[in-house]
């Protein structure tokens, strides 16, 4: 299927590495020219490098914190030409209500909440500006599937889930759409760093994480590649008719009785 998204501009934060570098690697299939954005800029320039000699596609890496204003709003004006903005920058951490501090608190939502929010703020006006375009927010399952253990996390996925279906839900009027993926587990290293932990904890070997997903649907967690392809096709002309909703990936665990 031809999604139509050669020579389109893409913008992916948290990119150097797990979804954001699958995104990277599917849009790049596609023929889209890409913005890299994260943190680490040499991982980011390894990627680009391959990219653009692999798909021979433009890509530009940008090195920036999300947390820092100034940074959001110097990606936004090196990257006003895009059509297509994917939010997947994020590491809000674990625990309950008395093991999250407040600045641990403030520090997470700062790049994953606020850093979505503030970056979508600016780029939808330039979107609008140039007649349309399409923003992604990569949030995650923990939003309605709700965790105690991982309370900051699920209370803001979902704040970002009322964020996208409020945003969606009129975004249209103005050429854009603005939909959410709600992973569930995917085979990132974090994910993959949770297990071992665990693995370690349980059975005193952490080469034994695998046993743990043995619990997941199809004994395995996500992989990167499944979410970005549904990143590749929300973004695309085959779904223009989709604003102000949230995909879940997940193997069918929200579905499922606790």
């Amino acid at each position: 299927m031809d999604l139509h998204l050669r020579g389109k501009h893409v913008l992916i934060t948290g990119a150097s590495k797990g979804i954001g570098a699958a995104a990277a690697e599917v849009f790049a299939e596609e023929g889209a020219h890409l913005h890299l954005a994260a943190r680490n800029e040499q991982a980011l320039n390894e990627l680009g490098h391959r990219l653009r000699s692999t798909y021979q596609i433009d890509c530009k890496v940008h090195a920036v914190d999300l947390r820092k204003s100034e940074d959001v709003v110097r990606l936004a004006r090196e990257a006003a030409e895009i059509d297509v903005l994917i939010n997947n920058a994020g590491d809000i951490p674990g625990g309950t209500l008395q093991n999250v501090d407040e600045a641990t608190w403030r520090h997470a939502w700062q790049l994953k909440v606020f850093g979505y929010i503030d970056l979508t703020r600016l780029v939808y006006a330039q979107m609008k500006a140039r007649g349309g375009g399409v923003i992604i927010n990569d949030i995650g399952a923990a939003g309605e599937r709700f965790d105690a253990g991982y309370i900051a996390g699920s209370a803001g996925n979902a704040a970002l889930m009322a964020f996208t279906r409020a945003l969606g839900g009129k975004s249209l009027d103005d050429k854009i759409r603005v939909v959410g993926i709600n992973p569930g587990p995917v085979e990132t290293d974090r994910i993959v760093g949770l297990m071992k932990a665990g693995a370690k904890a349980r059975f005193g070997d952490e080469g034994r994480y695998r046993e743990l997903m043995a619990r997941f649907p199809l004994g395995r967690p996500a992989k990167p590649r499944e979410i970005a392809d549904m990143m590749a096709f929300l973004a695309s002309d085959r779904s223009g008719y989709t604003s102000g909703v949230i995909v879940t990936i997940d193997g069918g665990l929200c579905a499922r009785p606790s």
